[in-house]
């Protein structure tokens, strides 16, 4: 059993690289562990961290806690908005939910011109997702309106773009289940930006599941987590500007691993203490300032320039 500090609270805590239960049938996810128990799942949420489709090599301490804690608080209070797979609370990493049939899109909502859409606008593209995009738009401005930028759900390799016509032809969706998830994925959407802006904090895009069990559509997989959606602050939001610094999601990894020469390709590098500190922050943060009100500005996060001329 391997134990570090945890970067918060100073006290001695296990990282959990990998779960030895003995129920079910096991399948190991990028940072989480699945156990088939026929009509149920158990979802075992590891210290594991990924990025770039990759599993990094270095664990990150107590970062399943807290995406378990998140899934739960946010599961919880949007089954109002749409039915979710939630059953119950195992401990504090594991949750039961309910074995849905998987549908193989993953239905990513964007309110703000960022990360791969903003990478795509700023090397000439001006329609994407069979959308046109007018010229002069910035780094990380708010869009008129939310967009659905669908893409394809993979196991192994990248995702792809895909669009209505295409999902259908495929046989993924019929043409009123499309309607319905997308009407879906903009009102939770709604959801989860509203209730974010109270605790300070921009929902600038995330990424949804769903899946059928039984005859009924839900939503599956995990909601805005450090893992799954952007977390900016309010109160340092820039327009033109990378929102990596005071952020409570996985860009600032990236972005790390970007400055460190790893974007995927070749043998991913060990993660310096000083990283893992404040990856470890950022998961925790992301919990504690949206379900427990606390103040951005008590995580004491560092910054990737601040780090990087620290020389990590």
């Amino acid at each position: 059993m391997e134990l570090t500090e945890d970067p918060l609270t100073g006290e001695k805590v296990r990282l959990v690289g990998y779960s030895n239960l003995n129920i079910g049938k096991l399948r190991r996810g990028k940072v989480r562990d699945v156990y088939d128990l026929n009509d149920e799942l158990l979802i075992y949420h590891t210290d594991r961290v990924s990025a770039f489709d990759i599993v990094l090599p270095t664990l990150i301490p107590r970062k399943g806690e807290y995406l378990q804690k998140l899934t739960v608080f946010w599961m919880r209070k949007s089954r109002k908005v749409f039915p979710n797979h939630l059953i119950d609370v195992v401990d504090e990493r594991s949750i039961l939910v309910k074995k849905a049939r998987r549908i193989d899109i993953e239905w990513v909502v964007r309110k703000y011109l960022y990360g791969s859409l903003w990478r795509e606008y700023k090397n000439g593209r001006r329609e994407m997702y069979g959308i046109k995009f007018p010229e002069g738009l910035k780094m990380a401005e708010e869009l008129p309106e939310p967009i659905l930028t669908p893409t394809t759900k993979s196991d192994v390799g990248h995702d792809r773009e895909i669009s209505k016509a295409e999902a259908i032809e495929l046989g993924l969706v019929d043409k009123d289940t499309w309607a319905t998830l997308e009407e879906a994925s903009f009102r939770l959407f709604e959801f989860y930006e509203s209730e974010a802006k109270k605790a300070g904090i921009i929902i600038p895009d995330f990424k949804l599941e769903f899946g059928f069990y039984k005859d009924e559509l839900i939503q599956i997989d995990e909601p805005p987590t450090h893992d799954s959606a952007r977390m900016w602050a309010i109160k340092y939001y820039n327009v033109g500007m990378p929102q990596e610094s005071h952020c409570l999601d996985k860009e600032f990894l990236r972005e790390c691993l970007r400055r460190m020469g790893f974007s995927g390709e070749g043998a991913p590098p060990e993660i310096p203490q000083v990283v893992v500190r404040e990856v470890a922050k950022r998961c925790a943060g992301s919990y504690k300032v949206l379900a427990e009100g606390a103040r951005l500005e008590d995580l004491g996060l560092l910054s990737v320039d601040e780090i990087f001329a620290k020389s990590c």
